[in-house]
C-alpha cells in the first residue's frame, strides 16, 4: 500500500450554529441581574449602542429647563456666602446613592481561634490547637482522626527543624496523648458540642455542658469534685441512653431500652424528646452563609378575576442605536479597509442585540402566560391543585423548542401571590385519578404532608393507609411512590413517628 498525501474533493452537510445563536441562547439563560451586567458591559463595548430614554422625561426636562432660565440663580451669591439658599440642600446637590453589600464576617475557625488565644499556651500547644481548629467542619465535628493531626504536626517538626521552637522540648514530637489532651480543652469552648467526632459525642458534650450551666447557676462547680460530676451525669437518663444505647436511640427502639433499664417506654420516649432539642450541628450559628437575595424575572398579579404578567426588567438598560454614529456610518466614504469592517460588525451587533432582548422578553412572557393558564387552579387554591406540565407541553404550544423553554425557564423566579417561585417549580410530574384527569406529584407530596401533619401520633398512617385514603379521593398511587414522595418530604415511617 502506498502512502502519501493527495488533494481531493468531497460533497458532505454540516450544521454548524452561528457564534450570534450563542449568544442568544446566552441571553435566554442569564438571570435578570446577570443580563443588567451584561446589557452595561455592551454600552461600554459597543459605541453604536446607547440607553433609550423615556419619552415622557423630555417634555418635562425642557420645561425644568425653562423655569431654571427664568428663575436665574446668583451663583455668586451661592458660592461667597455657603449653600444656604433658603430651601433644603438636597434640592440643589445630588446626593449620591452607594448600594450596601455584605462584608466579610467571622466564621467558626475565628471564633475558636479567639477562645484558644486567651488560654496560657505555650508555643508548642498553640499549634497544637490550631491544627485541630483547622480540622473541624463548619458543621463543628472534628473531620480527621487524632492520629493524622499528629502525624502531620510532627511531618511540620521535622520539616523545618531548627527554624521552629526555641528548645529542645518545644521541637519534640507529638504523642497522641497531647492531642487527646488538646482537644478535650476545645471541646469546652463555645459552642457546646464542638470538636466532637460523631453525632453521639456531640450530644454527650452538650449534656454535660447543661450539667455544668446547671452548677454554675447555683454555684456549685467550685465545690464538686470530678467524681461526683460523673455521679451527676449517670442520675441523667438523657445521659445514660445516649451512652449505652445510641443505636436503640436514633431507630425508635423504645421498648428494649425501657426493658435494660427497667423504666417505662414513655420515659425513654421523655428522655428522647429532651435530646431532640440538642443541636446536632452547633457550628452552623457561626457560619459565615451570606446574603442572598432573589430578583424575580417576572410579576404575576390578579387584577380584578384575571392574572397578569409582567417582566420586572425595569432596571434593565433600555437600548437603541445611537442617531450620532448612525449618522457617522451613513457617509461609507470616509471609512475604508479595518475601520469600515469595524463599523460594520458593531452596528451589526447592536440590530442583533436589540433584537435578541425583545425576542428574549417575547419569549418569557409567553411561557409564563401559559403557566399561568395552566396552573389557575394553583394561584386560587394552593400547591394541591398543581396540575403536571412538562417543557414539552410548553413549547409546543408556544412552537419552540424545549430546550429553548428550558433555558428560559432555568434560575428564573416569579413573584406571585403564592409568594415568590422558581419558574421550575410549576413542572413536575403526574398521576391519573380515577376520574381521567391528572394530578401534580407536587400535589400528592402536598397532601401527604397535610395527612401526616394532621394524623394521630399514637396510631400514625402508614404508607398502606395513605395509599388508601388517596384512592378514595381517586388518585392512584403505589405504595413505593407514597414511601419515596415521603423520602422525599424528610417524613419518617409510621414506626419512628409513633409516640407512646
Amino acid at each position: 500500500m502506498k502512502t502519501g498525501l493527495y488533494q481531493g474533493t468531497q460533497l458532505k452537510q454540516e450544521m454548524k450554529i452561528n457564534p450570534r445563536l450563542y449568544q442568544a441562547m446566552d441571553l435566554l439563560y442569564m438571570p435578570l441581574l446577570d443580563l443588567q451586567q451584561h446589557l452595561k458591559q455592551e454600552l461600554l463595548n459597543n459605541p453604536f449602542l446607547e440607553m433609550a430614554e423615556d419619552a415622557i422625561e423630555e417634555p418635562v426636562e425642557a420645561e425644568t429647563e425653562k423655569e431654571t432660565d427664568e428663575e436665574e440663580i446668583d451663583w455668586e451669591e451661592i458660592l461667597l456666602n455657603g449653600f444656604e439658599t433658603g430651601g433644603r440642600r438636597e434640592e440643589y446637590e445630588e446626593r449620591e446613592y452607594f448600594e450596601p453589600v455584605s462584608v466579610a464576617t467571622r466564621d467558626l475557625a475565628d471564633h475558636l481561634h479567639d477562645q484558644l488565644t486567651l488560654l496560657r499556651l505555650s508555643a508548642r500547644e498553640l499549634l497544637l490547637g490550631e491544627e485541630i481548629i483547622g480540622n473541624i467542619s463548619d458543621e463543628g465535628y472534628l473531620e480527621c482522626p487524632l492520629e493524622e493531626v499528629v502525624r502531620s504536626l510532627n511531618e511540620f517538626l521535622l520539616e523545618h527543624g531548627g527554624d521552629w521552637g526555641e528548645t529542645a522540648r518545644e521541637r519534640a514530637p507529638y504523642t497522641f496523648e497531647d492531642a487527646e489532651r488538646m482537644l478535650a480543652t476545645i471541646q469546652g469552648f463555645d459552642p457546646p458540642g464542638i470538636a466532637a467526632r460523631d453525632l453521639r459525642e456531640c450530644i454527650l458534650l452538650q449534656l454535660r455542658d447543661e450539667i455544668t450551666q446547671e452548677l454554675a447557676a447555683s454555684n456549685g462547680v467550685a465545690d464538686l469534685e470530678p467524681s461526683e460530676f460523673e455521679e451527676m451525669l449517670e442520675n441523667r437518663l438523657c445521659f445514660r441512653i445516649t451512652r449505652d444505647y445510641f443505636d436503640q436511640l436514633i431507630n425508635h427502639r423504645w421498648s428494649e431500652i425501657s426493658k435494660d433499664l427497667s423504666i417505662t417506654p414513655r420515659d425513654v420516649q421523655d428522655a428522647a424528646d429532651e435530646i431532640a432539642r440538642l443541636d446536632p450541628k452547633p457550628g452552623l450559628k457561626y457560619g459565615n452563609h451570606g446574603d442572598n437575595y432573589i430578583t424575580p424575572d417576572l410579576v404575576v398579579d390578579k387584577v380584578g378575576e384575571d392574572y397578569l404578567v409582567f417582566l420586572n426588567d425595569t432596571n434593565l438598560p433600555r437600548l437603541k442605536l445611537s442617531r450620532t454614529y448612525r449618522e457617522i456610518a451613513k457617509d461609507k466614504k470616509k471609512f475604508a479597509g479595518e475601520n469600515k469592517e469595524f463599523i460594520s460588525n458593531k452596528l451589526n451587533s447592536a440590530n442583533w442585540m436589540i433584537q435578541a432582548i425583545e425576542q428574549r422578553r417575547q419569549t418569557m412572557l409567553k411561557v409564563m402566560n401559559f403557566i399561568v393558564d395552566r396552573q389557575r387552579d394553583f394561584f386560587e387554591k394552593g400547591v394541591q391543585y398543581l396540575k403536571p406540565l412538562t417543557l414539552r407541553e410548553v413549547a409546543e404550544v408556544i412552537d419552540m423548542h424545549e430546550s429553548t423553554v428550558s433555558r428560559v425557564t432555568n434560575e428564573k423566579f416569579v413573584q406571585t401571590p403564592r409568594g415568590v417561585l422558581p419558574l421550575k417549580f410549576f413542572f413536575s410530574s403526574g398521576l391519573s385519578t380515577t376520574s381521567g384527569e391528572e394530578v401534580s406529584a407536587r400535589g400528592i407530596k402536598a397532601q401527604i404532608q397535610k395527612l401526616v401533619s394532621e394524623e394521630n401520633p399514637a396510631k400514625p398512617l402508614t404508607d398502606q393507609a395513605i395509599v388508601n385514603i388517596l384512592k378514595k379521593e381517586g388518585i392512584q398511587i403505589a405504595r413505593r411512590t407514597v414511601a419515596k414522595y415521603r423520602d422525599q418530604l424528610g417524613i419518617l415511617s409510621a414506626r419512628m413517628r409513633k409516640r407512646v
